[in-house]
Parts: C-alpha cells; sequence; structure tokens
C-alpha cells in the first residue's frame, strides 16, 4: 500500500507501529513507497536514532514486491537491487553456491 510521502520519522514510526504492529526501534529497515512508485524513504533505528533515507528515481518506478499481509521480508540483494531500481523479480537467485569445473 502505496505511503503518505510527507510523513517523517514519527508518522512512518507510527505506522510502523499502528499498522504493522512492529517495533520500529528494532532495527529493521522499513520501506515506504510513493503511490507512483517513483519515491521511496526507508527507516531504521541504528541504535541511538532514527534514521530516515529517501530516494526519487528520475525515469522509471520501484519494483515493488507484493505483499499479503501488510509486511515482507527481502534478502539483502533483493533490497538493493529495489533500492537500486532494478526489478529485483527477474533475479536468478541460485540455492547453493555455484563452484566453477576446470575444464
Amino acid at each position: 500500500m502505496p505511503c503518505d510521502m510527507r510523513k517523517g520519522f514519527d508518522g512512518l514510526a507510527a505506522q510502523v507501529s499502528q499498522i504493522l504492529r512492529l517495533d520500529p526501534f528494532s532495527g529493521t529497515v522499513f520501506l515506504f513507497r510513493s503511490k507512483r512508485a517513483d519515491r521511496l524513504k526507508a527507516l531504521v533505528w541504528d541504535g541511538s536514532g532514527l534514521c530516515l533515507y529517501a530516494k526519487r528515481l528520475e525515469h522509471g518506478r520501484f519494483v515493488w514486491p507484493r505483499a499479503s499481509e501488510g509486511a515482507l521480508r527481502l534478502s539483502p540483494a533483493q533490497l538493493a537491487m529495489l533500492i537500486e531500481g532494478l526489478d529485483w523479480k527477474r533475479a536468478i537467485v541460485h540455492s547453493e553456491p555455484v563452484v566453477p569445473t576446470l575444464v
């Protein structure tokens, strides 16, 4: 669900707490996107305070995962691709590391 991008630290922390029923001070990275999916904000507690990061894509949209229950977990690689504006759903995920063989 899109978020009102005018919200700051307190407004986003309140959404995490009230809507998602999660602790905004847990160290988890919480991502929020705009209605047009061209902007995102990340809220994270770093141990001494809340950090708020924002990014606006000049072209295109963020490929946003479908959440069935309001929140979902992304791998570090999926998060990095999402923030870069890449289509993380098209990435090839290997279940085990690929070991090269000498021919």
